[in-house]
């Protein structure tokens, strides 16, 4: 019976960590958020990003702002549709990642399974300084603008070196001044990316990126 007992344990170990092997990333569009208290202010970063990590220079932080933007300081911030300064890209709620004091970094992480056959990931963002990093554990990956949307870009990577690994995908922001990101809408894809826009695609994606952070440079 004690040998029993000992396999049946052993098996329920292996289970969990297997389960913990295969964590699918969730959250990826921030709709998860239940900011607490829902008022303008710090709210804990458990409530307004569920899932994820938020960090500040590398130290995990525990509050985070709530329609609220920094003054001048490093921060994670949610932003909602019904924010003043910067609206939610899509749907109700979208993550601010405000790297506004040199060598500084505001980041957001989350570990999971990226899916087998996965090509590309793919996000809604727009910024204003090319300050704006994407890891997949500790390795920057290149991204680029693909598309727009009514009021951002979307923006894709090849990740399909890391297809059916357990791996940490980080949005860092770099400080300086004014560097100032906001995303959204995180998903993997099995479309790959095209290695070479046509030169029409890329001037028309240039020209969509210049009016768009000029726009985006006037809220300051």
């Amino acid at each position: 019976m004690k040998t029993m007992n000992v396999l049946i344990a052993q098996a329920m170990t292996l289970t969990v960590a297997l389960s913990t092997h295969a964590q699918t990333f969730t959250n990826l569009n921030f709709e998860q958020a239940h900011p607490n208290p829902d008022t303008p202010g710090l709210v804990t970063a458990a409530s307004a990003f569920p899932d994820w990590t938020v960090s500040i220079d590398g130290i995990q932080q525990t509050q985070v702002y709530y329609n609220v933007t920094s003054t001048g300081a490093t921060q994670v911030a949610l932003v909602s549709a019904s924010s003043l300064d910067f609206t939610a890209l899509d749907g109700n709620y979208s993550a601010l990642l405000e790297g506004l004091v040199p060598g500084s970094v505001a980041s957001i992480s989350q570990t999971g399974l990226i899916p087998a056959g996965t090509q590309s990931l793919f996000f809604e963002a727009n910024g204003d300084a090319d300050s704006f990093e994407l890891f997949v554990g500790t390795i920057a990956v290149p991204f680029a603008a693909i598309g727009a949307g009514p009021n951002y870009f979307i923006y894709g990577a090849n990740i399909s070196t890391w297809a059916d690994d357990t791996e940490q995908i980080t949005f860092s922001d770099f400080g300086g001044s004014p560097n100032i990101w906001e995303i959204d809408d995180i998903s993997f894809s099995p479309t790959s990316i095209a290695p070479e826009p046509s030169i029409i695609a890329l001037t028309a994606i240039g020209g969509m990126l210049f009016g768009a952070r000029k726009s985006f440079a006037r809220r300051f």
